[in-house]
């Protein structure tokens, strides 16, 4: 709870400019005007550096065919545009640009508008918005950068939990392997994300992932680069193991610390931390961020084998889960700090929060709070095995030597005694705490890709920045009257429509239904749909929900400007019912 209301202090503390994610910020020409002659070319501007490919920018003519002359290229030499020639003797009609880069942070972006020539027309083109990465290309993706994730966890925490926590690790079958099993996921997951980049990069399917012109460009590249040097750093690792070279002790934690520091540098590099606002505090926290995390949940995982597999000759002593502990409580220490920077940086505003980045932060957020109530379990138990007196059996392996019955204590002159958990009762319950650690940080792992991955709040809140004109309205207010012809004061009325901010794009709807009275009523159900009949576009529903008062839905996309045509259903009984419709205008 005390990480929540940090939280919560620094982003009261308001909002700074926006970090991650290209947002496009203009167009030569505008979005839904209407030209006199057909342009040359077309220019779209974006708020940071951006990477182009062949298909960076898609121009269609009203029947859907390209126009496009020529791959796109930056204007002028600027890094944050991209430029693309059309053919000449272009046709009157709505024409549809679409338009896929890569950030600077390494992620894949897309978007796009409609212009007209001589006067709008109807396009076979139903948007204009286009997936920005091939679905299975994406999964295959994520799939790596978890594994990439979870390797370098094992690797980092296994290696600080032997060499600060018990020295007897190395000893046990199971906490080396892991070991392995870490270097190894971390490898092959680095290899698979340099296959897939150049799919990735290049919107392509599958097929493209062994296309030798795609890796050679992604080589070339930031985040190229990055997984590069993860390998290098990871066949050093395998050289200094295989050859023996950690000779004493303070060497090994430096060089360990050393090989550490580079691995997660890898990840600032080429992802979120790498471009924005405060682009050395923010790398510099990222790097910690992967530590503390790597050092807590890799640590939990040789502690909870070690638990389990330690052998009888050699147990886990109870003042090294209690060294773990207090190395875990530091590494939630730095999560927290360097937890509310990254969630600060990423979101500015409590706004933020109802954008995906901003859900999906808040439910690691309530991960993590979990795994803290699992430590603060083990770290309980662990101060009750302190306390068992020294001629007590330390912490065995299942199976391993024989305890006295929880609960008991035996005594020699007067037989079984009732007293406090007993040393298996707490061996028992450290291993259960730990396990529920273990498990909810596989959670904890699978929700920070997927936040890794996502366009930051604060991105999401430039997009519509960028597309508001000053002087124009945010929210778009409709008044659509009803008469289904039933009795009572439900009978007739009007359904009171708020658009937010009623451009194109993203909208949030909400629907209040009024009695002929004027008074709030309650309707069994609300449909509102949009149509678009001068492009083609719609019926599009707005999947409303009843709110008990209101109905509402924040997934309506409309993808033009220009007069829609809004159509209402209401039903106020089992057998009343009916459909009206308004014009409204939706601007750019």
């Amino acid at each position: 709870m005390v990480v929540v209301a940090v939280l919560a202090a620094a982003l009261l503390g308001g909002a700074a400019p926006a970090s991650a994610h290209a947002v496009q910020t203009s167009s030569d020409p505008r979005g839904d005007t209407v030209l006199n002659t057909a342009p040359k070319q077309i220019t779209v501007t974006f708020n940071e550096s951006v990477t182009l490919a062949e298909d960076s920018v898609r121009v269609l003519d009203p029947g859907g065919r390209p126009v496009t002359a020529g791959d796109p290229a930056h204007a002028d030499g600027k890094a944050d545009t991209a430029r693309v020639r059309l053919t000449s003797g272009l046709k009157e009609g709505t024409y549809t640009v679409s338009w896929r880069v890569i950030s600077a942070d390494s992620h894949a972006v897309s978007g796009g508008f409609f212009f007209s020539v001589g006067a709008p027309s109807q396009t076979r083109a139903e948007s204009t918005a286009e997936p920005a990465v091939d679905s299975v290309v994406d999964l295959l993706y994520g799939i790596g950068r978890y594994l990439a994730y979870a390797g370098l966890a094992l690797l980092i925490g296994i290696a600080v939990f032997a060499l600060v926590c018990w020295s007897g690790a190395t000893s046990v079958r199971g906490v080396r392997r892991l070991f392995l099993a870490g270097w190894w996921a971390l490898a092959l997951s680095t290899v698979a994300l340099l296959l897939v980049r150049g799919a990735y990069e290049s919107g392509g399917g599958p097929a493209e992932v062994f296309d030798p012109r795609l890796l050679s460009s992604t080589v070339g590249s930031r985040p190229g680069i990055a997984l590069l040097a993860r390998l290098a750093l990871l066949l050093l690792v395998a050289l200094l193991l295989r050859r023996g070279r950690y000779e004493g002790r303070v060497d090994r934690r430096t060089v360990t610390a050393v090989l550490a520091l580079g691995l997660a540098g890898t990840w600032a590099a080429s992802e979120h931390a790498s471009t924005g606002i405060q682009v050395p505090v923010a790398m510099a926290s990222s790097v910690l961020h992967l530590l503390a995390m790597s050092v807590w949940l890799g640590g939990l995982t040789a502690l909870l084998v070690a638990l389990y597999r330690a052998p009888a000759e050699e147990p886990l002593p109870p003042a090294a889960v209690a060294r773990f502990s207090r190395l875990a409580l530091a590494s939630v220490a730095v999560l927290a700090a360097t937890g509310v920077y990254q969630s600060w940086r990423g979101l500015g505003s409590w706004e933020a929060f109802t954008t995906p980045y901003g859900r999906t932060l808040a439910l690691k957020v309530v991960t993590v709070v979990l795994m803290l109530v699992a430590a603060s379990y083990s770290r309980n138990w662990t101060e009750q095995l302190q306390r068992v007196p020294a001629e007590e059996p330390v912490l065995v392996t299942v199976g391993g030597g024989q305890d006295p019955p929880p609960d008991r204590t035996t005594s020699p002159a007067s037989g079984p005694t009732p007293s406090g958990p007993g040393p298996e009762q707490q061996r028992r319950g450290v291993r259960r705490s730990v396990l529920a650690e273990v498990a909810i940080g596989v959670v904890v792992l699978a929700v920070t890709t997927v936040l890794t991955g996502s366009q930051p709040g604060r991105a999401d809140a430039e997009t519509v920045a960028a597309s508001k004109v000053p002087g124009r309205p945010d929210v778009n207010l409709t008044t659509v009257p009803f008469d289904t012809g039933g009795s009572g004061r439900a009978g007739s009325g009007k359904v009171q429509v708020t658009l937010e901010p009623g451009r194109v794009g993203r909208n949030v709807v909400e629907a209040t239904v009024y009695g002929a009275d004027g008074s709030l009523i309650a309707v069994p159900e609300l449909r509102l749909t949009f149509t678009h009949s001068d492009k083609g576009i719609g019926p599009l529903d707005t999947e409303l929900a009843d709110q008990s008062g209101y109905w509402g839905s924040d997934t309506l996309n409309l993808p033009a400007a220009g007069t829609w045509t809004l159509r209402a259903t209401v039903r106020t009984s089992d057998i009343d019912q009916v459909t009206v419709e308004k014009a409204v205008k939706i601007i750019p």
